[in-house]
């Protein structure tokens, strides 16, 4: 199942897989993206995007699900900023 390190790179993602919906849940209860930076999501998106990338065209593992998982979160994480954020303008 895991060659090569990839546990370490499983554990790594595991972990931030854990942090993500503590933030999810975090920017739901404040209803307020004040000094978050969407610039900061888009760099974590485009990481996971070409890992997801990588692992399902050239070295594909199991890994591969938690780097979607991941973008999944983040591309929520990026919904929500732009949902609130709006809401803040108005």
């Amino acid at each position: 199942m895991f060659t090569n390190g990839s546990i370490f790179e499983f554990i790594m993602l595991l972990c931030f897989g854990i942090s993500w919906p503590v933030t999810i849940i975090k920017t739901l209860k404040s209803k307020t993206v004040k000094g978050v930076s969407p610039l900061f999501y888009f760099l974590i998106f485009i990481g996971y995007a070409s890992g997801s990338i990588y692992k399902l065209f050239f070295n594909f593992n199991y890994v591969v699900f938690l780097y979607i998982l991941n973008l999944i979160a983040v591309s929520l994480q990026i919904f929500l900023y732009y949902f609130y954020h709006l809401k803040e303008k108005v």
